[in-house]
């Protein structure tokens, strides 16, 4: 079994961990399964677990593996596994699951909650963990499972979902009565897909894209943003609207420098991601009560409660193909083979050297 790891305290720093067959866990528990990791998406908004890996619990996933592996933490990724040794009747082998799992060739799950067409994993160390990320599709099972979309529904799905839950909370809140909505970091996928939802909301305020130069051609391509402003032209904004501000950045400079242009017509501030982790500082100068951290799982869990778990899966869901049809015009798909691939592509993903356009997907399991 390998596993790939990363130094909690330097992103940078990796390290690629290979158990013997004596070291692995040789017998499985009554009730467990183990998985073959088959393939997984690998976007900046993993590096935003990282970053948040501590306040967040992110790092408690899945434990890291070895006998160095304090001070070394496990990115969680998104993609498909298949079951291959099972001592739980009820999933049995050859099982396809998509779900949250470590960048490691195997993992062992207790599944619970098992349903025709989803499961929890109930190991005990993930039990006070968010429910959303324990959730797993048994793909083989749904009426619409398609193989051919696997490498759109690695790389989108956790970033659109969140676009859904942002534009749904905006909307719920009457734009918190902003005439516009500023998206920092207006390249990212999780950008796009709220400014996708927001262009097909005829009710919802304008959008202007905060970009690099490099990128401004691309988000101006997308034609979902009303305007599209360099960071080093935030004097360009409209100080004369009521504003909301989604920063997907994380960089403190650029949102206290807005903040200052906006005045007393920033409304509201949405904290989400941070694709410019590297850059963020600690001190804000929005007021807390003008502010947020935005947890997506807590908002789908509220949803859940208000709309009941199936009214939540038939509204995000429709949101989520017609936001793939619609990625597919401009996203590029890009696949690397094994973990040495991850190991190598990695520096690029965290120091945001990956293409906006561009998504990676790491592929285990060798094809036929």
């Amino acid at each position: 079994m390998q596993q790939f790891q990363i130094r909690k305290d330097d992103f940078l720093a990796q390290q690629l961990v290979t158990l013997s067959a004596a070291e692995e866990q040789a017998e499985l528990a009554e009730g467990q399964i183990r998985l073959a990791v088959d393939s997984f998406s690998f976007t900046a908004n993993n590096i935003t677990y990282a970053a948040a890996g501590n306040q967040l619990g992110y790092w408690q996933f899945f434990p890291p593996v070895g006998k160095q592996s304090q001070g070394w933490g496990v990115i969680p990724v998104w993609g498909f596994a298949n079951v291959i040794e099972s001592r739980c009747e009820q999933v049995p082998v050859g099982e396809r699951l998509f779900g949250y799992f470590p960048p490691a060739s195997q993992l062992i799950m207790q599944p619970t909650h098992i349903s025709d067409t989803r499961l929890m994993d109930g190991s005990e160390h993930r039990a006070k963990l968010p429910p959303g990320y324990n959730s797993y599709s048994r793909v083989l099972h749904e009426p619409h499972y398609e193989p051919a979309t696997e490498p759109e529904r690695m790389l989108l799905w956790p970033l659109h979902i969140t676009s859904f839950c942002l534009w749904d909370a905006l909307k719920d809140k009457d734009w918190r009565g902003a005439k516009q909505i500023i998206v920092l970091s207006a390249s990212s996928k999780t950008s796009a897909g709220l400014a996708y939802a927001l262009f097909q909301d005829p009710d919802a305020p304008a959008t202007v894209a905060v970009t690099s130069a490099r990128n401004t051609a691309l988000v101006k391509s997308l034609q979902v943003y009303d305007h599209v402003v360099e960071y080093d032209q935030l004097s360009d904004i409209d100080t004369a609207l009521p504003s909301v501000i989604v920063d997907m950045s994380g960089n403190s400079a650029v949102l206290n420098a807005l903040a200052e242009h906006l005045g007393e017509n920033l409304a509201y501030c949405i904290n989400v991601g941070l694709t410019h982790w590297d850059e963020t500082q600690s001190a804000s100068a929005i007021a807390a009560e003008r502010r947020e951290f935005f947890f997506a799982p807590g908002h789908i869990q509220q949803r859940m409660k208000d709309w009941g778990p199936q009214g939540f899966a038939e509204r995000s869901q429709r949101f989520m193909l017609e936001a793939a049809a619609w990625s597919r015009q401009w996203l590029k798909v890009k696949t690397l083979h094994g973990l040495s691939g991850l190991a190598e592509i990695y520096p690029d993903v965290c120091q945001g050297r990956i293409a906006a356009d561009e998504g990676i997907i790491i592929q285990l399991a060798k094809k036929n």
